[in-house]
């Protein structure tokens, strides 16, 4: 009987360590297997959260790096910002999201993984006094990372945010 014990609680263990997207080897495949939502139901979100959005070109096509879309965008993202929003008590403007001209990546824009958000003072005060710092990015660009692990990089003129989960939502 012991021993029936003992491989029922290997065999759980060992699930959790290779189930698929799961457990210490997960791996970059990781990032395909994200919930996907599109432009209407992104705006959708940020509407109901008080987010706002701009875009230089007026636009939301994915390909038109002057427009600001949300096609293809992980859910877990776009729940990021609304727990950003809900948490800061900021304006909150999104000036980019998946669509093409960002650096390339497994979290990247374009695989829904970052949006940019305008500089502000009530935002940066919170992201500086509320997050760790956790150094300068290979670009140069000073970061911080919240306690649920997502990093937001200030890379001058607005937020870089890597959103690997919904920040607590």
């Amino acid at each position: 009987m012991k021993s029936r014990s003992v491989m029922t609680a290997l065999s759980l263990v060992l699930g959790a360590l290779f189930a698929p997207g799961f457990g210490a080897l997960a791996g970059s495949s990781d990032a395909q297997a994200a919930t996907k939502v599109g432009h209407a139901t992104a705006t959708s979100m940020f509407r109901q959260a008080g987010v706002t959005w701009s875009s230089s070109g007026n636009c939301s096509d994915r390909s038109n790096g002057t427009c600001t879309s949300f096609d293809q965008l992980n859910l877990a993202t776009a729940q990021g910002a609304q727990t950003l929003k809900r948490a800061t008590g900021c304006a909150l403007t999104i000036t980019g999201g998946t669509e093409t001209g960002h650096a390339s990546g497994t979290y990247s824009h374009w695989n829904g993984y970052k949006l940019d958000f305008a500089k502000t003072a009530c935002v940066t005060n919170y992201i500086k006094n509320t997050f760790a710092y956790i150094g300068v990015r290979g670009d140069g660009a000073p970061q911080w990372q919240s306690g649920s692990g997502n990093v937001y990089a200030d890379e001058g003129n607005h937020w870089d945010v890597l959103y690997y989960n919904c920040g607590g939502c």
